[in-house]
């Protein structure tokens, strides 16, 4: 049968140049998407508000005994038989550091997919980026580029990706200090407690984390059919399949149940996980993320099948 997807072998020492500039060259494109995915999103939303010292105004709420008479906001008590509590915005600039796993089976693309992993991780990231800088929040990225709180944070964050580039696995986290969001992307396919190993530490430092998994349609309905030759882009072994059909349903269960082990652990934890297809829309993921960074609830997983 004809070739469903294909995949970038593991990268030598060599050409490690060579892969650093191609990925270089393809975040300004990722940038203009970002911003557009982005620009639909912000449309009705109000970044991560929240009550606390600010100057804007946040809500009325019913006024509880106890509480400083001066805070009153005697006109909109006036209008009814209650007295209300002016309350203001929280706006305490937070940190939140953002990562893409750039492993070697990022680089997948199917035919069923509208893009690579690889390009829409970083299109969800540089558009994360771009949300919460307009929120006032401060945007880093492990190893690449401290935390700043600047507008253009995601322009910013762009061209530190053009100087260094995103490396595979999970980031170093030496440098994140305090209680700080960890927004981590990529397809997660090692199994459960390999990925929990490596995550459980940072949730124990006190990280609040967000796993947002991307996943090629093709790897999860798998397709294929007849005489199938598969190749591992992490080391380049091969396994070929007489009838690949016959592996379908196995692989299905076994695929499934690696995501619902990793949902559930990451819960446990009192993380947050997302699912998301690369035949879907970038913007349902970045949605479900920014609802749980918000604080809102938010469905486990968008884009994928249950």
């Amino acid at each position: 049968m004809a070739s469903i997807g294909q995949i970038v072998s593991p990268t030598s020492g060599n050409d490690a140049l060579s892969r650093a500039r191609s990925r270089a060259a393809l975040v300004p494109d990722c940038l203009v998407e970002a911003k557009r995915i982005a620009n639909t999103v912000i449309a009705g939303w109000h970044g991560r508000r929240k009550r606390g010292i600010g100057e804007n105004f946040w809500q009325f709420r019913p006024y509880t005994e106890g509480e400083s008479l001066s805070r009153i906001d005697w006109r909109r008590s006036a209008r009814d038989d209650h007295t209300y509590i002016r309350d203001h915005e929280w706006e305490a600039a937070h940190t939140i550091w953002l990562w893409a796993d750039m492993s070697p089976s990022m680089m997948y693309k199917s035919t069923y997919g509208h893009a690579s992993k690889e390009g829409r991780a970083l299109v969800l990231m540089l558009a994360l980026a771009e949300i919460l800088a307009r929120s006032g929040e401060r945007i880093g990225c492990p190893g690449v580029m401290e935390p700043v709180s600047s507008r253009n944070a995601a322009e910013r964050l762009a061209a530190a990706l053009t100087h260094t580039p995103l490396e595979g696995g999970l980031p170093q986290t030496a440098m994140i200090r305090g209680w700080s969001d960890i927004v981590l992307i990529g397809d997660f396919l090692d199994d459960a407690d390999s990925v929990m190993g490596r995550i459980g530490p940072l949730a124990r430092r006190g990280l609040r984390g967000h796993v947002v998994e991307v996943a090629d349609p093709a790897e999860e309905i798998f397709p294929y059919s007849g005489r199938t030759e598969f190749t591992d882009p992490e080391n380049g072994s091969k396994l070929v399949a007489g009838r690949a059909e016959n592996l379908r349903e196995d692989y299905r269960r076994a695929y499934l149940a690696r995501r619902e082990n990793l949902g559930q652990s990451l819960r446990q934890l009192g993380w947050t996980f997302v699912s998301h297809r690369t035949d879907r829309l970038a913007s349902e993921a970045l949605v479900a993320v920014h609802m749980y960074l918000s604080g809102m609830p938010a469905k486990a997983t968008f884009g994928g099948q249950p």
